[in-house]
């Protein structure tokens, strides 16, 4: 049920929700390293990210993109 979001013809909203809360991992477990905390920041980076990546989706779905 995880992986079911990663076929063909999903939304804008899901596809930029996924690759937000990836980015967000990424940026987050490197500064998050910097304070020793590496885990807590993907995390925290990860959550930003997609709430991001999905807000950003959203609005192109909305839109017609």
């Amino acid at each position: 049920m995880s992986l079911s979001s990663c076929g063909p013809g999903y939304s804008n909203a899901q596809r930029d929700a996924a690759t937000g809360a990836a980015i967000g991992a990424v940026a987050g477990g490197i500064i998050g390293n910097q304070s020793g905390r590496t885990a807590e920041g993907a995390a925290i980076g990860a959550a930003v990210g997609g709430g991001t990546g999905y807000a950003v989706g959203n609005e192109k779905d909305k839109r017609g993109y």
